[in-house]
């Protein structure tokens, strides 16, 4: 059996700037510095070499239990060992904000509470007596640079080690007395029942120094993400600590110097376990901006999508309102960064051999049709919403993204998928620009522009006909491609982004055909993998978000008991803090891909929550 734990067995921390992962026997196995896409710190989750920080109870590794503190990003693990039972909490500690000045690198204004760059762990004995053990072993820059620790005062309890040649610095702060031996900090010592203790690991600090200032750090914390889950609007319903925790999990995604959000918090987790599809994925994608302005919007997160919006508009226009728009990319760095070039990192084994483990992300310059539709209807979306009008120099920016979709609607590109075989003409993509030019029409004659809106109106109306022309088979359903009869799960946005009613004939055909035709064991696959030239061989899970799009689209088309009985199996195959990563294995119900997945968590608010609207 590999010693690499299931995937959706890790632990999921975050302070909105930094987040980490937290295997079952109380390792923190991923944690990049100072951001969240830069080099590892911890990177045993792709390397057992590659560092780790553990805390917890002497020779047990396997908890009894473990849980989110409701309503919080604070996850608790009980350990029952041969002598006592022990309680663990995990977080990033988040403190109120102070007006003591601007935070270094934010272009948001935090609200309420922030990160102070600490991990704090806090050990509670509730039974018998305990030994504890803390294991903290930081492996720079991707697991190939250890460096030693050495006290920096003249107590115990304190720890400091520095990337050599590098910018992070590391300290440790303890109740317990800490020992070094090179590149290793540890701690053995015991607690009997009714005693706590603390390690707290911070690159800016400033860390608690007692174990009353601990306690209060840990209240902050649960204050912070109670008080922000609050503000949301959630349906009173057995289904709602999902949309809760994948709230929860979209927050936990976001950088808060920036307002971005990224697509998951790892790279190179494996589509096939032993493959090559291994992806860096802490970037954002244009193409989620819709939807999660759409989930945002939905539970009443109206600023959270409006500073997601606004870092979407400066990563494509960047800083200067006067400067004509570039290029549009499918995909951004957190801080608005275009160039994403990919490279290997050979010296790591990857999770469990899967290689090679990719940094950056050889997608970014690629040419995906998808992403303008995505872009206008997002701005569509958002002024819909009450948003303030956008100004001239952006209004122009936008068109001129109008103009582009209509003009190379009839192009070839990678697709959705961002296929690395040769550019074909995918339907979806031919849709989505027929979404720019009706979202931008929309967008036009709300604005008075009545000669763009007339244009862009013709021109969705034309392209329209064209794919109902070349994107239907002879048996009245999609096709994946116009040079094809393949089906393809992308279809299902067809119904969901309104290019025909759901009562259409060839929608019903193709959302019967996608749940009976390219599924295993009811769980949708993007594609065949034997019959489209991805570039790559081997097989994949089932993607997780195309499953919640089914659950969507059947509810639209009629077919509700169908789109509950999935949904029902879809919330079954959650992880055991009800995490999702990007697919499942329907023979093991294991997930695969990176973690915890972003575009799973808003489609699964999306469906789930259109369900409990049907009921009523």
């Amino acid at each position: 059996m590999s010693d690499f734990p299931p995937i959706a067995d890790y632990g999921f921390l975050s302070d909105c700037e930094n987040n980490c992962l937290v295997a079952p026997d109380g390792s923190i196995e991923w944690l990049s510095l100072p951001r969240p896409d830069s080099p590892s710190v911890f990177g045993a989750l792709l390397d057992r070499n590659a560092g780790s920080f553990r805390f917890g109870p002497v020779n047990t590794l396997v908890p009894d239990q473990r849980r989110y503190l409701p309503g919080t990003m604070v996850l608790e693990t009980t350990w029952h060992t041969p002598t006592g039972w022990l309680v663990v909490k995990d977080m990033f500690i988040v403190r109120p904000v102070s007006d003591e000045g601007r935070r270094a690198g934010y272009e948001r204004v935090p609200r309420v509470g922030a990160g102070v760059g600490t991990i704090l762990r806090t050990a509670t004995c509730i039974s018998g007596k305990v030994d504890v053990v803390a294991m903290c072993l930081p492996m720079f820059d991707y697991g190939s640079t250890p460096s030693a620790w050495s006290y920096d005062t003249d107590s115990y309890h304190s720890l400091a080690v520095r990337q050599p040649d590098g910018d992070v610095a590391l300290r440790l702060h303890s109740s317990f007395k800490l020992g070094q031996v090179g590149a290793r900090a540890y701690v053995r010592d015991a607690l009997n029942e009714g005693e706590s203790g603390f390690v707290a690991l911070t690159w800016a600090g400033p860390a608690p120094t007692s174990q009353e200032e601990a306690n209060a750090d840990a209240d902050a914390t649960v204050s912070f993400w109670r008080d922000w889950l609050s503000t949301g609007t959630f349906p009173d319903h057995p289904w709602r600590p999902f949309i809760e925790r994948s709230a929860l999990t979209l927050k936990g995604l976001s950088y808060a110097p920036t307002g971005a959000i990224m697509a998951a918090s790892t790279t190179s987790l494996p589509e096939t376990p032993g493959g090559a599809r291994n992806w860096d994925y802490r970037y954002t994608w244009i193409r989620d901006t819709g939807f999660t302005l759409r989930a945002l919007y939905r539970l009443g997160y109206d600023w959270e999508a409006l500073e997601y919006f606004a870092f979407i508009l400066e990563a494509v226009r960047g800083k200067d309102l006067n400067k004509p728009f570039s290029e549009l990319q499918i995909m951004y760095g957190i801080s608005g960064e275009r160039d994403l070039t990919e490279r290997t990192i050979d010296h790591l084994s990857g999770w469990r051999d899967s290689k090679p483990v990719r940094v950056g992300n050889g997608a970014w310059n690629q040419h995906q049709n998808d992403v303008w539709g995505m872009l206008v209807d997002a701005v569509d979306s958002h002024l819909h919403r009450g948003a303030e009008q956008i100004i001239d120099p952006v209004w122009e920016g936008l068109a001129g993204f109008v103009e582009d979709a209509i003009k190379h609607a009839g192009d070839g590109d990678q697709g959705i998928w961002e296929i690395r075989g040769d550019p074909q003409h995918f339907t979806q993509s031919a849709v989505m620009c027929w979404l720019a030019a009706d979202r931008g029409a929309d967008l036009a004659q709300e604005r008075g522009d009545t000669e763009r809106a007339t244009r862009w109106q013709q021109a969705a109306d034309a392209l329209k006909a064209d794919i109902l022309d070349k994107g239907v088979d002879e048996k009245g359903r999609f096709r994946q491609a116009y040079e094809n009869d393949e089906l393809d799960a992308s279809l299902l946005l067809l119904p969901i982004m309104g290019f025909l009613p759901p009562d259409d004939e060839r929608i019903k055909a193709t959302v019967l055909a996608i749940a009976n035709e390219l599924t295993e064991d009811d769980l949708v696959l993007r594609y065949k993998v034997d019959t489209t030239d991805t570039g790559f061989s081997g097989k994949e899970g089932t993607f997780t978000i195309c499953s919640w799009w089914l659950v969507s689209a059947l509810a639209m088309i009629g077919e509700t008991d169908r789109a509950r009985a999935l949904c029902k199996k879809l919330l079954s195959y959650a992880g055991p803090l009800n995490l999702y990563a990007e697919e499942i294995d329907t023979s093991t119900g294991e997930h695969l891909g990176n973690f915890p997945q972003a575009f799973t968590h808003l489609a699964l608010i999306e469906a789930v929550s259109q369900l409990i609207e049907a009921e009523g």
